[in-house]
């Protein structure tokens, strides 16, 4: 079975780098057999969180968020690439996800952070494991952590130099990591309705 895994963005930036890394996953999670779907916040341009998708009555929700619900029930896992904006997480991220809650649970999620120095984001990627957990995900203890990204990752995503190799000798765990929690996960809700 196809493992379909969708890949969240959440920089509203004009000069955005963390697309690389986005990018760069969407690549590798495709060549390993998996249905990769980057959903990049900006694009998408939800307004700021006012009322969560669950709070419409049925049928009446924007037609972006109704589209996105939908992606969200059907997908088997999900990535989370995040930058840090002051130690914290990026907003257009975190408004993205607040508008949902039920639609995340009991499904697998893995976090790469980035930045443009050394600390790769990793303060912002630390934030994220206890924000998907509340909203119901299992994390993967396997992260990726990028920085500085523009000497790691092209403007088309692809690896550069030595750290752009370390990179993807740690997507591999990361990935691998990931496509084992989505089949557990799978399995059990197969054998199992989730108790709530």
């Amino acid at each position: 079975m196809v493992d379909k895994i969708l890949v969240f963005y959440g920089s509203y930036r004009s000069d955005r780098m963390g697309i690389r890394l986005a990018d760069f996953i969407v690549d590798g999670l495709r060549q390993r057999g998996a249905e990769p779907q980057l959903v990049d916040a900006k694009a998408l341009n939800l307004p700021m969180l006012d009322r969560m998708y669950k709070e419409y009555p049925p049928g009446t929700a924007p037609q972006p968020l109704e589209t996105l619900a939908r992606e969200i029930k059907g997908a088997d896992a999900f990535v989370f690439v995040t930058g840090e904006y002051n130690w914290g997480p990026q907003p257009g991220l975190k408004n993205l996800t607040d508008h949902f809650l039920e639609e995340w649970f009991w499904r697998p999620a893995a976090i790469a952070s980035y930045s443009a120095g050394r600390f790769s984001g990793v303060r912002s990627g630390t934030l994220w494991h206890g924000i998907l957990s509340e909203m119901g995900m299992v994390v993967v203890s396997s992260t990726l952590a990028v920085g500085p990204i523009a000497q790691t990752l092209d403007a088309a995503g692809q690896p550069v130099g030595a750290s752009g190799e370390s990179l993807r000798k740690a997507f591999s765990r990361f990935a691998d990591d990931l496509a084992w929690w989505t089949e557990a996960a799978r399995a059990q809700r197969a054998r199992q309705a989730p108790p709530y």
